[in-house]
Parts: structure tokens; sequence; C-alpha cells
């Protein structure tokens, strides 16, 4: 199999051949063709053996038991006209491509002006998952820095893969962080390998430590270490932030950028005892001022990646315990969550900003994203909740405060929107050799998707009105 699964040929991908019947055949015929075979999914022929139809289970729903069909009357009349089709020899990832564009589920493939057979989207997946294992398995014995940098590389290559199969944002993303996950592991044990038994937890920061990481994303990390009776936290941290340093380096070699903040575990400020850790989050929840608030909203996301995870439990059970209790702090961070407000307008759909080549757009990520990511965060942290992720934040802050499920369900319906546009415009961006970024254009839009990230726009205010009215106090 080629290094790149997707530059499978479609030929090898087919298990069988292909199920098919005329498409004058009674769909009673057709259906009872599909039960046979157990396919969800059935090819319709013209006289000559040529594709002329493709039906599928949702066919069935839509226009058979939706709409008390005739099951007696010919496949012609309730099939999907003209099924796309494509040659044997052609890559795996021209079919994803098809499927994500033309919102198919199924291509017929030919050979010699035959039809060979039909690859499916559960195909395509499969494919992938073996992707996936042997990303996974290389990372697992890579002991080198270039190992380390080919991987990064496969993984970059297969999240665009998905993205072009139209996999969800929610799944892509946490894709994504499971796998920069499982490389930052082989770097941390390579790193580590000669520190003995001195105990430290590494912390992933910001986007990684919510599982949110999208193709445009810098380094957001800390370490934790205990400090043992008889020693002292600055004997300590000398070797581990020489450690820190070199994790630091190596991940900026495999494309995550040093961060321009410093937020990195090398840093001797994020480079801390478990009791340092607390000292700083306790001297922040009392201040409550506005650099303090950009930091609780990268460093309260924090979760374990490596190392002694009972230290990151630690100060998470310290820091939900202190957050509840001062609730002025959470009040503070409630005041700057408003501060990025949806760019709804009163006369135009959208307010745009920006200046230069990014004039009349919209950043999708701090007016987008952002206001969903604030409003999660601070439900869970009043609710004591252990998620870092916004979309189970807010599910799980929807429980406990008893809100209502589909007002909860709308919110991340419209946050995995807004962050799925995030993913395509990368995506975009990426094929065009453009610098990343998330400044989008809403002038690009068809009308059905403009509708669809106003209404996501709406759901952010409905959020962030509900956060306002539950810390009035």
């Amino acid at each position: 199999m080629p290094a790149d699964p997707l530059a499978t040929p479609l030929s090898a991908l087919i298990r069988r051949g292909p199920v098919a019947c005329s498409q004058d055949s009674a769909v009673r015929e057709a259906l009872e063709i599909m039960r046979r075979e157990n396919v969800g999914a059935i090819l319709l022929t013209d006289e000559q053996g040529d594709p002329t139809g493709m039906f599928t289970l949702k066919d069935l729903r839509d226009r058979v038991a939706l709409g008390a069909c005739d099951i007696d009357q010919p496949m012609r009349r309730v099939m999907s006209l003209n099924p796309f089709t494509l040659a044997a020899d052609a890559p795996a990832f021209e079919a994803a491509l098809a499927m994500a564009r033309r919102s198919i589920h199924h291509v017929v493939v030919t050979r010699y002006g035959q039809v060979a057979g039909v690859i499916s989207e559960k195909d395509l997946f499969a494919l992938q998952q073996v992707g996936v294992s042997r990303i996974a398995a290389t990372l697992c014995h890579a002991e080198d820095l270039a190992t380390l940098q080919h991987m990064a590389e496969d993984i970059r290559r297969l999240a665009r893969n998905l993205m072009a199969q139209g996999v969800g944002a929610e799944q892509l993303t946490r894709l994504i962080s499971q796998l920069n996950d499982q490389l930052t592991q082989r770097i941390l044990y390579l790193a580590f390998a000669d520190l003995g038994d001195l105990s430290w937890c590494w912390l992933a920061l910001g986007s990684e430590g919510r599982f949110e990481q999208t193709l445009f994303t810098d380094q957001d990390n800390g370490l934790i270490f205990s400090v043992p009776e008889g020693d002292s936290a600055e004997a300590l941290r000398a070797p581990l932030l020489a450690a820190a340093r070199r994790v630091n380096e190596w991940l900026d070699a495999c494309g995550f950028p040093l961060c321009k903040g410093q937020i990195m575990a090398g840093n001797p400020n994020w480079c801390l005892s478990l009791e340092e850790w607390q000292h700083t989050f306790g001297n922040w929840i009392f201040r409550g001022d506005a650099p303090v608030l950009l930091n609780a909203s990268i460093f309260f996301d924090f979760r374990a990646l490596a190392g002694d995870t009972r230290l990151a439990q630690s100060l998470r059970l310290w820091l939900n315990g202190r957050v509840k209790e001062k609730r002025l702090f959470l009040r503070s961070m409630v005041q700057n969550a408003l501060g990025h407000r949806p760019p709804l307008g009163l006369v135009r759909d959208f307010v745009v900003d920006g200046e230069g080549e990014a004039a009349h757009t919209i950043d999708l990520k701090r007016h987008g994203t952002t206001p969903f990511v604030d409003a999660a965060r601070i439900f869970a942290l009043s609710a004591g909740l252990d998620e870092t992720g916004t979309v189970r934040r807010l599910r799980g802050a929807g429980e406990v405060w008893k809100l209502n499920p589909q007002e909860v369900e709308s919110w991340v319906e419209s946050f995995l929107f807004i962050q799925q546009m995030r993913l395509r415009l990368h995506q975009s961006q990426l094929e065009n050799n453009q610098p990343l970024s998330n400044r989008f254009n809403p002038e690009q839009l068809g009308n059905m998707e403009r509708q669809v990230l106003k209404d996501a726009f709406r759901q952010a205010k409905k959020l962030q009105g509900r956060l306002e009215s539950f810390f009035q106090f």
C-alpha cells in the first residue's frame, strides 16, 4: 500500500462485483436484492449494462417510505440519476474529493468502460483507519527527529484527506489532537528518558488542551512537577527546563511553531511545582485584571498529556474548588468574554473589519468560535467540571445547570459549524500556498451557507445572553 493511503488506486478497494439491477425492475425487486445481498445501495443500469442511476437507503427513506411510493413501479422513477464514475486506476483521493464536493456517498468504478464495482464512503473511511494505525505504530517506535518530522507531515496530510471526505469538525479536531498527542508523547519519552525518578507531568494548554487543534496552531504547553521532602523546586527545575526546551525545539521542527507569547514549558515561568502553580493561579483569581483573564483563557484549559497525571488531577481539583469560591472572578471572566461579540449587523448580515488585504473580513476564531469557548469554560469552572473540550463542557454544564437540552445542542451545532468553516478555510489556504489565517470574507458564501453562519452567530449571542444572566450579582 502506498505511503499515502488515499493514493491507493480504486481498483484495490473493490471487494465484490457491483450489486445491480435494471432501471426497469420494480422497486420491490430491487429492495429484495438489497436485502439478500445485505447492501445499502444498488446500481441501476440500462439495457447495455451502463450505469444510469443509484438507489440508496436515503432514497428509500425520502422517496419510497416518506412518499408512500408504489413499490411495483420501475426503479427509474425513484433512483438518483447519473451516478458519478471514476476509472479503476484513479486514486482514492479523487473519490473522497468527489464525495465531499458533490455530497454523495458512492462512486461507480469502471474498467475499460465497464462497471467494475462501487466504492462507498465507508470503504474510504476504512482505508483511512489503516493510515491512522500506520502513523500511530510508527510513532511508537520513532527514535530520531527525522522520523518524527515525517510523521508530523503524515498527520497533516491525513487531516487534509479527511477534510476532503467531509469528516465533521468534532471528529476531525479530535483525531488531529490525538495524533499530535502521540507525536508529542514520543518526543517527551525521548527528551525525558534520562531524568530518572523525577515526578513530572506535561500539560497541554489552549486549543490542544481542549482537543480542538486545527491546521493553524502553535505551541501552548507547561510542566508541573512534585518536590520531594528535602529538595527544592529550583534544584529540580534546571534539568526539567533543559528537557522541556528540547521538546519545544523538536515540536517546532515538526511544524508546531514556538509560541510568540512564550507560553511553553521551556519558559521558567511555566515550569512549576504543584505548589507554584497553585500560587500562580491563586494570584490570578485574586487579581482578575485583563492580563490575568487572558492567561486564564489559555491555562485553565490544561490537561495532562504525559507523565504523572495525578499532578494535573490535583491541580484541577484545587482550581475548581477555588474558582467556585471566587464569584467576582467569574464575573470578571464573563465581562471579558462578552467583549468578543458575534459579528452580527443591524443593517448588513455581518459586521466586517480588518485592514489591507484582510479588509472586509471576519475573524472566525476571535468572533466565531471564541464566544462559545469562553462561555463553555466559565460554565464548566463554575460547575466544577473536569472537562476541557468546548462541546463536552457545554453538554456537561447543561446537565448541571438544568439547561434546555435543545438549546444546548443548538450551541454545540453552531460551534461545530464555525469550527468546520475554519478547517475548510485553512485547507483552502494550504492548497493555494497562502499563509494560514482565521480571516474570512463572508461575501464568498452562497445564500444557504450565509444564512447558516448568521444563525450560528445568533446562537453565540444567545449563549452570551444566558451567560450574562447567570452571573448577574
